[in-house]
């Protein structure tokens, strides 16, 4: 490899650039890459399996790490399996399809168990990660990509290429979508490519389904059935995308939340009313709290249309909601499905002055989870239970549920 092929910033200790090693894989970051270590450095390989020994190409030296690619597995592990996806390992929008699927489970579940432990200080039993019913061709929801077009041609369309910030990798079918997506993807395409003189910019193209048909309006209205009740939103708006997973997801947060014999229910982050209303029919009395006046409007209409009368929501501030609350709070159990970046300090704050008898605490970064569970122990909340779905196979994500009671002399 010639200087003038090394990138202008690459760090040239301890290794050279493209230098290649044989490493043993001992073990996988929460984000799916394999960890090795050489003389004690630390080496992360993508799409590598613990036991495995590799050789790896080194593309980037850092303060206390080294990143590289895997160029051939020499020994395999017993759970290695062939990918779908003929992208997979370019296109990084999985991680584990490498991986055979009790494997993915099981790997999830220690990696929350390791987060516990080595962010919080918490040791604490994890339940088994609960399994989504299908691997493959879950996903509701897809939103390829594309740059600004250039002499009027739109490049690759398709999701960020692994280990870029900015590089897409073109899509012609991706394995976890559903099948509705994956037939309306090449027409989409066809479409998006003869129509770049319209762009000026990059765009990213939403598709969802909604009741067998694939929406791409952000404005339009999507359906989804969970369970027995039938909810109604934006197709631009938040909802979750796995639903074949949704009423074992909705049905244990509602058996955590009003196991303690609360008799009344806070959704502190309610969006359209998944859990406010899925768990309304173990309460006397529910509010839902929603930062956007358009989805607490939706929130009432899919209370309407449910027949719930017992459940009130409210656009407000999520660091405000509990001047609003008249709820005893030894009476109370709240449920808090924040964004990735967790609760702010003013909300736990907030939430710590109320005082409610339970948390479920739902979340799908379970890294500013358990963040903020070090703010519960501090405010004299108790874990009781910790369980992790797989909402998201074949992918590092996955949402945690983490149960919290107040103790009694707090």
């Amino acid at each position: 490899m010639t200087q003038a092929h090394v990138p202008h910033k690459f760090v040239p200790t301890p290794f050279d650039y493209h230098q290649e090693l044989e490493l043993t894989i001992e073990s996988l970051s929460n984000q799916g890459i394999g960890i090795a270590r050489i003389d004690n450095w630390v080496v992360f390989v993508p799409a590598c399996l613990p036991g495995e020994k590799v050789i790896a190409s080194i593309f980037r030296n850092e303060k206390n790490c080294s990143q590289a690619d895997l160029v051939r597995v020499i020994e395999p592990s017993p759970h290695r399996v062939t990918p779908p996806c003929p992208v997979y390992g370019y296109c990084g929008g999985c991680q584990y399809q490498h991986l055979e699927y009790n494997e993915q489970l099981r790997w999830k579940t220690s990696q929350v168990a390791d987060l516990l432990r080595l962010q919080a200080g918490l040791e604490l039993e994890v339940l088994p990660a609960i399994p989504s019913p299908k691997t493959y061709g879950y996903r509701s929801k897809i939103t390829p990509h594309f740059h600004k077009p250039k002499d009027a041609k739109i490049g690759n369309i398709g999701f960020l290429r692994l280990g870029t910030r900015s590089e897409v990798c073109d899509i012609q079918r991706c394995p976890i979508a559903m099948d509705e997506l994956n037939d309306v993807l090449p027409l989409v395409r066809k479409a998006t490519h003869a129509a770049a003189s319209q762009y000026k910019r990059g765009a990213t193209l939403l598709m969802r389904v909604s009741e067998g048909c694939v929406i791409s309006n952000h404005a339009a209205v999507c359906t989804e059935q969970v369970g027995d009740l039938s909810f109604n939103f934006l197709a631009g708006d938040f909802f979750q995308n796995n639903p074949y997973i949704l009423p074992a997801f909705t049905s244990y947060v509602a058996a955590q939340a009003s196991a303690s014999g609360a008799r009344y229910l806070v959704d502190a982050y309610c969006g359209s009313g998944l859990f406010a209303l899925s768990l309304a029919s173990h309460f006397e009395k529910v509010l839902g709290v929603e930062v956007s006046e358009t989805s607490a409007d939706w929130a009432r209409s899919n209370a309407r249309s449910n027949k719930i009368e017992h459940a009130d929501f409210l656009a407000a501030s999520a660091e405000a909601i509990f001047e609003k609350v008249d709820f005893p709070a030894e009476e109370t159990a709240v449920v808090i499905d924040p964004p990735r970046k967790g609760c702010d300090i003013v909300f736990l704050d907030q939430l710590f002055a109320f005082g409610p008898k339970r948390v479920v605490y739902v979340s799908c970064n379970p890294s500013t989870q358990i963040r903020d569970l070090a703010e519960f122990d501090k405010a004299g909340y108790k874990v009781i239970e910790v369980q992790p779905f797989d909402l998201f196979p074949q992918t590092k994500h996955l949402e945690c549920v983490v149960t919290l009671e107040k103790n009694q002399s707090s």
